[in-house]
């Protein structure tokens, strides 16, 4: 009775070994589906995994020839086969490459996942075929011709471009999007490329020279770098863009490439080398770091140069021009504006404050007031608003008359193309002293006619002398004695400004035939004999002139009028007095307040227009003396410069 318990313990003895063998089976019926289940359907490439992978071709040792196991795995058949899941990246990174493509090349992957699938697909086992011996010469050659036969549908949408550049596109899509693309079909031709490349070679040499130096036996080498650093540096400082360049540039820029070539073939330490482009790099980084603070500010300049309370005070005025006068009004004083007994003053301008202020101030400095007649020439969405401000406000009595510029244009001068009306055009310009290049260098606001000056006397027929008056202008005495100036021949009495001379400007001027020695001229008081100007055929000249210059946009239409303004008028300018206009208030904050009051005019040109809130704080109340107050239009506007 005491034996019977034993087949109890017998039987959990054997228990165990059995739940190890159930164990065991059911791993084994699961291993075949997890198998299945890890594999991903063929020719499938998620979009995040497109930007990350890479295709490393094998070494020439493992290149076997298309359609074999072997060249889809990238081994040999003699050797071992091992088994690589489909899904596991660090199997294809086994094999280390000799040469590396980027994931450009995407029919390329989608073969070969082709492949790979019909291979796997089914369940046939695939047939293993011998593989056949082909010499690493004839590989690269197969494998050249194949890469050709893939991109040869990519090459006939490119017109004909390389493999290679058809390459780059597809990688630049596939890394960076389509803008990356059309920035490749909108590129744009680099300006002064030759200076460009002038400033890179100097970079490169300058890197190398302080190893160079430091090397025993090489200094004919140290001499000539030496030497062409300087000739480089004394180049750049007269030149900025290609058209400065000398003739003998060329020779310069190859001896240039040899000495840098022969710096390279010479064993030195890549330390001082690394560090030297490092400065340089770090150099580059505080340049594109400062232009980019530039441009924020330059950002928020234009965003302040048209105010909001002057935009609402134009639609103010010209809402309540509508609402107060027909459209077919006429002036009872129609008959002063073509009568030339008046002293006739002509302004361009798109701003009813500015110009309330020039002629308020033209007319409170004048002795005979009712002598004067204004004609401000403006365009048709500023017209109306000018017409109902200078309606409601008086200025002695002198006569007012507001242009539509645009429609008289397309009205009585078809023939001209000019039919936008152009302010005039104010340029930066930068001079430099010929012996110290790189010393003493100013800048200067040239202000100049714009392509609607040269339609004035069209415009004008009745008139035989005009004062032309920019609208950044502010007269403090009476111009009157302008009318007793005998200009002889000439046509354009003007403030000369030898400080720049036509020779100094010839990238500008082109090959056109100008004196060198003549002194450029500025627009702000011009006195104009308009007979004078239809005697010499100014404006037809000036219409020859335009078509030798070629306008890409209204960008280089508008930078046009700096030539051309200067050579319609060369041997035709009549020089007045210096003093007559003291220009700079717009950007020049050293000027003597002294000189400023006792100048017959003051000429705001620069970007710090006294409207506007970056207008440069003592010199604005000159301009605010004559500013019309107590206006219920500016009040509503807030309007408070």
């Amino acid at each position: 009775m005491k034996a019977q318990p034993l087949l109890p313990a017998a039987f959990k003895r054997r228990r165990g070994p059995r739940v190890a063998v159930l164990a065991l089976v059911l791993c084994s019926l699961l291993v075949p589906f997890a198998f299945l289940f890890d594999r991903a359907p063929s020719g499938y490439v998620t979009t995040e995994e497109r930007h990350r992978q890479e295709v490393v071709l094998p070494s020439l040792d493992h290149v076997e020839k298309r359609g074999s196991p072997g060249a889809i795995s990238g081994r040999r058949q003699d050797a071992p086969e091992k088994k690589i899941p489909r899904g596991s990246a660090g199997a294809i990174h086994q094999h280390v490459p000799e040469k590396r493509i980027s994931k450009g090349s995407e029919g390329v992957i989608h073969q070969h996942k082709q492949i790979d699938s019909h291979s796997t697909s089914g369940g046939a086992k695939p047939k293993v075929l011998p593989t056949p011996k082909v010499e690493p010469s004839k590989a690269v050659a197969e494998s050249t011709r194949e890469t050709r036969e893939i991109s040869k549908d990519i090459q006939g949408r490119q017109k004909g471009a390389k493999a290679d550049e058809v390459e780059k596109a597809k990688a630049c899509q596939l890394e960076f999007g389509s803008y990356c693309l059309w920035s490749i079909e909108h590129k744009e031709v680099m300006k002064d490329s030759i200076v460009k490349r002038l400033k890179d070679q100097l970079f490169v040499a300058r890197s190398y020279y302080p190893s160079i130096a430091k090397l025993q036996g090489h200094e004919a080498l140290t001499q000539e770098m030496k030497q062409n650093i300087q000739e480089h540096e004394r180049v750049l400082s007269v030149s900025t863009v290609d058209a400065d360049l000398p003739s003998f540039i060329n020779k310069r820029m190859e001896q240039m490439e040899r000495t840098i070539a022969r710096s390279k073939s010479c064993t030195v330490d890549c330390k001082n080398v690394d560090r030297k482009l490092r400065q340089i790099l770090d150099m580059t980084e505080d340049e594109a770091h400062f232009h980019m603070k530039q441009s924020a500010f330059l950002y928020n300049l234009g965003a302040q140069t048209l105010q909001k309370s002057h935009h609402c005070l134009n639609m103010r005025l010209t809402l309540e021009y509508f609402k107060s006068y027909s459209l077919d009004s006429d002036d009872s004083l129609s008959g002063k504006f073509n009568n030339p007994k008046y002293m006739h003053y002509v302004i361009l301008s798109k701003n009813v404050l500015a110009a309330s202020v020039v002629i308020n101030s033209t007319v409170s400095s004048c002795k005979e007031p009712d002598n004067l007649a204004f004609h401000i020439l403006t365009d048709a969405q500023n017209f109306y608003a000018m017409k109902h401000w200078f309606a409601r406000n008086s200025y002695k009595n002198a006569v007012i008359h507001v242009i539509n510029y645009e429609a008289i244009i397309l009205e009585k001068l078809p023939k001209y193309n000019i039919l936008q009306l152009y302010l005039p055009e104010e340029f930066r310009v930068l001079i430099r002293s010929i012996k110290q290049p790189t010393e003493n260098t100013r800048m200067e606001y040239l202000s100049l006619f714009s392509h609607s000056h040269f339609l004035i006397p069209e415009i004008f027929k009745y008139l035989n002398k005009v004062v032309l008056l920019d609208d950044d202008v502010v007269v403090q005495r009476d111009l009157s004695f302008l009318w007793n100036i005998d200009m002889g021949d000439k046509v354009n009495g003007a403030v000369k400004f030898c400080g720049l001379k036509l020779g100094q400007m010839r990238n500008v001027l082109g090959k056109a035939a100008y004196d060198p020695k003549s002194c450029a001229w500025m627009s702000g008081v011009n006195l104009i004999n308009l007979d004078k100007w239809r005697e010499h055929n100014v404006t037809e000249n000036y219409l020859l002139l335009m078509k030798k210059f070629k306008f890409k946009d209204e960008r280089s239409l508008r930078a046009a009028a700096f030539p051309l303004s200067l050579l319609s008028f060369q041997h035709l300018i009549y020089p007045l007095d210096e003093k007559l206009t003291l220009a700079g208030l717009g950007y020049d904050y050293g000027i003597d307040e002294e000189v400023a009051r006792r100048a017959s005019s003051l000429h705001y040109n620069g970007n710090m227009k006294p409207w506007l809130e970056l207008g440069i704080p003592d010199y604005k109340k000159y301009w605010r003396r004559f500013l019309v107050r107590g206006d219920r239009f500016m009040d509503e506007c807030n309007v408070n410069p």
